[in-house]
């Protein structure tokens, strides 16, 4: 086992309800959990990440901590929190990195996988169907 390694695993969600298919506004919440797979504890200092939609439109965000935390974690620990993002188009992606520091003074980046944004007809209501 990597002495300094978190995992992530993400859970995106089209949200319908804070989408305008016909102003090209199209909503997500994605879920993350973050755990601690290393060996050291170690915080979640910031957040990098790049947003692609279908257009080939970029968007990098950059911030300290994760939904205002930068959590600490001990080996086998893990954090979950639930963000969000807009797109232009129904389709897009999102991946980045996380920069930690580990209790013994280590800095190290994690990747985040990327992971498709995407608006289909399974996540809408029902009875509603988009032309």
């Amino acid at each position: 086992m990597p002495k300094y390694q978190f995992t992530c695993d993400i859970t995106p969600q089209y949200m319908p309800e804070q989408s305008s298919p016909e102003d090209s506004v199209y909503g997500f919440a994605y879920t993350v959990t973050v755990t601690n797979s290393g060996e050291v504890a170690a915080q979640l200092i910031s957040r990098h990440w790049v947003i692609v939609d279908a257009n080939g439109h970029n968007e990098e965000v950059k911030g300290l901590g994760v939904v205002g935390h930068q959590p600490l974690l001990k080996p086998g620990e893990s954090f979950q929190y639930t963000s969000g993002s807009r797109l232009r188009t129904a389709t897009g992606t999102m991946h980045g990195s996380y920069f930690c520091v580990a209790e013994d003074g280590e800095r190290f980046d994690v990747a985040i996988p990327m992971f498709v944004l995407e608006a289909s007809h399974g996540s809408q209501p029902p009875g509603r169907v988009l032309h």
